[in-house]
């Protein structure tokens, strides 16, 4: 989950020096770059690699639960319920 502490936040947003992403591929990109710089430790085993694999899907389910499914609900309020 991304809620960490608020001083971790401060902390983490003062020293990230990441370029706002102009597509998807650079999106891609910059995501995948963070998680090769966490296992770059040299000692990056399957339980290190498999929870770098974990954080992205918790990361997406996360997104999809207070984004996507708000914007989706949105769009479910003005053009009509389709599962009835």
């Amino acid at each position: 989950m991304p809620y960490i502490k608020q001083e971790q936040r401060h902390f983490l947003d003062k020293h990230l020096d990441i370029p706002r992403p102009k597509d998807v591929g650079e999106l891609n990109y910059i995501i995948t770059q963070l998680c090769r710089d966490f296992l770059a430790s040299g000692r990056a085993g399957y339980a290190e690699h498999n929870a770098v694999v974990g954080v992205l899907e918790c990361a997406k389910l996360e997104f999809y639960r207070r984004a996507v499914s708000v914007y989706e609900d949105q769009k479910r309020d003005l053009n009509g319920e389709v599962y009835t």
